[in-house]
């Protein structure tokens, strides 16, 4: 072949007619998408399969991050309908006046084994009384309320225990949409004409109370920076890799083009388009995954999280940005793609050895991120983190670990030789094509190393959002409370708790503030007052070191602050009198009520008791003074539990609720977490759990393309006698080598990123390790997208597979 004819085939042929002019500029851009776009929806079924493989693919990623641009909308409609059934006048400092629309109200929020179960008592005030967003009308006495969730669960053989507790009341209607958080919410309004401000209820005059915003810690933000570039960042991996589907047979495609006139520039146009085909179906694919998924939100819960599925809804400026980066992406990766193939009219020149991948801008990506994230300097106190350096150094780290791994399975596998039959395959194929193994599970490859930061940054500020509270649940594990208490309650209480199923030893008392009679020497002095506590001498053992001690014995209770203790001895003075009736001295009307601390009162030091807490004051039994003797007092009861009893606590609330329906009931807990920090936690958790199954069945999509791809070269091998054994273990090294090599890159990246990003909020690295259940997890994830690709690997080896058209 002379030199001209060479130059004339790279170049193609000249047009066929002459005087005819090829369009050039938009017309020419618009032909060649157009005509790519045929070629998608034209292509007969191996055309189809193809485009349908794209459109998956992208609308899997699609459906995840229309699903992220929805986040904001959700998290401001959940915090709306909250605000709107908050009750006004109850934390705003205001008293307001009986009128006809004020309404009583206090919470009653319980807990049912590892759920809470929120609600409010509610009494109305006048016939127009203010209604919570959800109810046609308040609930009158006796009468209760519920969300479907709430209904649901006490009609079920599991809510037992819990209808049991509301047993003295009647539900008759069902919360509405407008009053809920969220659908699966277990919340209930009751009503009860025995609710008083006395007994903790509160007088509002409409619903709709917006607390002041509680600012998130600056490290909490950088948590949720960090956490969206790891979710989104392999979705993102994904569709450029999903639009790159088909492409050996595309090529070929595009060579019988420049061999009836197209030039360069034309066939890579006429590739972009297909690719774009296959981006807006994905599109479409997306949409309709999204908007089924966000339905079963308010079927499924998932880690207590459910949501309406109108809330659910994508931020206009973020959707609009999703439906043009995707196929902004297909096309622009397309175009990318083929700068490095020689498509020419006798055929496509990647068969032969492809140049090697050029390293230097592969490492500088990661080196640029970690020093933009070194250059945001260390972020401590109140500064406001530099939010934008944080998402583009994260960014470009975890993007340039994906782009590494290319170039580091084929530096791996490049002068492989030798091995078994299914081996030597799988090497093989990696050394022809290497790039597309490695697409596959780069998406992988970043969110394990994502996964590996945020665990380290977990990790090291677990213990500051933890609080440790002083409670010792090995003493009680419960705490019953009464804002109203008397002699008969506490019995009451007491003996009701040591008879009830799964209880164990019951720690009760009366206490009140009693107060020194007489006139002060100023009237501007605070008059001495302090707690008499009533109880058993076993129940004053748990809250005081006493000796010997027997019914009829009085205490004078001292802790180890030393102020504190002069007070307590101002008012407890052996053989001096005291007032039981502290309002006495302060509010004219209130009679005097005097009682002698005996003399042989004794001196003895506080204890803690199982909150954690110390009480000072006079402890007294009630030989030397009846409980029902104290005035405005509260009574308390701690309550420790049998563990080998199942639902002991639940039958410890139900003996609660039936002494008294305002008693507050509360779980002694060693540890408690931030709740800002928890939701945050619980919302990552719910990410990545959803960006696992995408990289799951965006490396099954990938594949079963793959597969697809080579079926003739399957057959052919059957054809030939190689074994389904040899075939299928080849499909096995052909993802393992890559997802090895992804998942040691992840390591290495992740743990470069963590210690970084730890370094930053002042930390210390807790744990090295932390990265081997995650890099079990990606390898289990990869054996079983294996195993799911061998049905369609034995049906692509049958002869039939060498039939062409």
């Amino acid at each position: 072949m002379s030199l001209d004819t060479r130059a004339k085939a790279r170049t193609g042929p000249e047009a066929p007619y002459p005087g005819h002019t090829a369009p050039t500029g938009v017309r020419a851009w618009t032909r060649d998408l157009v005509m790519g776009i045929r070629f998608a929806v034209g292509g007969g079924r191996a055309g189809w399969a193809r485009t349908i493989m794209t459109a998956v693919g992208v609308g899997l990623g699609v459906a995840l991050l229309l699903g992220a641009a929805s986040v904001p909308n959700l998290l401001q409609h959940r915090e709306d309908r909250s605000v709107a059934r908050s009750a006004e006048g109850q934390f705003d400092g205001k008293e307001h006046k009986r009128s006809d629309t004020s309404v009583l109200t206090r919470y009653a929020d319980t807990d049912f084994r590892d759920s809470t179960v929120a609600g409010r008592v509610v009494r109305a005030e006048g016939k127009h009384p203010a209604l919570p967003p959800g109810l046609t009308k308040l609930p009158a006495d006796g009468e209760m309320v519920v969300s479907p969730a709430l209904r649901d669960l006490m009609n079920s053989s599991e809510g037992k225990l819990l209808k049991e507790r509301f047993a003295n009341y009647r539900i008759t209607g069902t919360i509405g949409d407008p009053g809920l958080v969220h659908p699966r919410e277990l919340y209930f309004y009751t009503g009860s004409d025995a609710l008083t401000q006395a007994k903790g209820g509160h007088r509002i005059v409409k619903f709709g109370y917006k607390e002041p915003p509680k600012p998130l810690d600056p490290i909490l933000i950088v948590l949720v920076v960090l956490g969206c570039v790891v979710l989104l960042t392999p979705v993102v991996i994904f569709i450029g890799t999903a639009v790159r589907f088909g492409g050996e047979r595309r090529d070929k495609r595009l060579a019988a083009l420049r061999l009836v006139g197209a030039d360069a520039q034309a066939v890579r146009r006429i590739a972009a388009g297909e690719a774009l085909c296959g981006a807006l179906l994905g599109l479409v694919f997306g949409a309709v995954a999204f908007l089924g998924l966000r339905e079963l939100l308010g079927v499924f819960d998932v880690w207590k999280v459910s949501a309406f599925a109108t809330d659910v809804t994508p931020v206009p400026v973020l959707a609009v940005l999703v439906l043009v980066a995707v196929p902004l992406t297909a096309f622009v990766v397309t175009l990318i793609s083929l700068r490095s193939v020689s498509i020419e009219p006798l055929g496509v020149f990647r068969s032969a050895k492809p140049r090697k991948r050029r390293i230097w801008w592969r490492v500088l990506m990661p080196v640029a991120g970690i020093g933009i994230l070194l250059a945001s300097g260390r972020l401590a106190g109140d500064l406001t983190p530099p939010v934008f350096a944080i998402g583009l150094g994260a960014s470009l780290t975890l993007i340039g670990l994906a782009a590494l791994l290319p170039w580091l399975v084929e530096a791996a596998v490049a002068k492989v030789r030798g091995g078994p039959v299914p081996w030597q395959l799988a090497i093989r194929r990696l050394q022809l094509s290497s790039g597309t193994a490695a697409r596959a599970v780069s998406g992988i490859t970043v969110a394990v190393a994502g996964a590996i930061a945020l665990q380290m940054m977990f990790g090291s500020m677990h213990n500051d959002f933890d609080r440790v509270t002083n409670n010792d649940p090995a003493r009680a594990k419960l705490q019953v409370r009464a804002s109203v208490g008397d002699g008969d309650l506490a019995t009451q209480m007491i003996d009701t708790f040591r008879t009830t199923k799964g209880v164990k030893n019951v720690i009760g008392t009366v206490s009140s503030y009693v107060v020194k009679p007489g006139k002060l020497k100023n009237a501007d002095d605070l008059r001495p007052t302090t707690e008499l506590t009533v109880g058993t001498c076993a129940n004053l053992r748990e809250l005081a070191r006493i000796s010997s001690c027997k019914d009829g014995d009085t205490f004078v209770v001292h802790t180890g602050d030393a102020e504190m203790n002069e007070w307590v001895d101002e008012t407890a003075r052996p053989g001096k009198p005291i007032d039981l009736n502290s309002m006495s001295w302060e509010e004219p009307g209130h009679k005097h009520k005097p009682w002698t601390l005996p003399a042989d009162t004794r001196e003895v030091k506080a204890r803690p008791d199982p909150g954690g807490d110390l009480h000072d004051g006079i402890f007294a039994t009630p030989g030397a003074i009846s409980p029902a003797e104290l005035v405005d007092a509260e009574t308390s009861a701690m309550i420790q539990v049998d563990p080998q009893v199942k639902d002991n606590e639940e039958y410890v609330r139900n003996a609660a609720a039936r002494v008294d329906p305002f008693l507050d009931v509360m779980t002694l807990r060693a540890v408690e977490r931030d709740k800002q920090y928890a939701s945050i936690q619980t919302g990552l958790m719910i990410g990545a759990m959803a960006t696992m199954v995408l990289i799951a069945a965006s490396m099954l999509v990938s594949m079963l393309e793959q597969l697809r791809e080579r079926k003739r070269l399957l057959a052919a091998l059957t054809a030939f006698g190689t074994r389904r054994g040899s075939m299928a273990w080849s499909v096995l090294w052909q993802t393992a080598v890559p997802v090895a090599l992804g998942l040691a890159l992840a390591v290495a990246g992740g743990l470069g990123l963590g210690l970084v990003m730890v370094r930053m909020i002042e930390k210390s690295v807790e744990d090295w390790w932390i990265f081997l259940p995650l890099t079990g997890a990606g390898a289990v994830l990869v054996a079983v997208v294996t195993l799911l690709s061998l049905p369609p690997l034995w049906r692509m080896m049958r002869p039939d597979g060498l039939r062409t058209e």
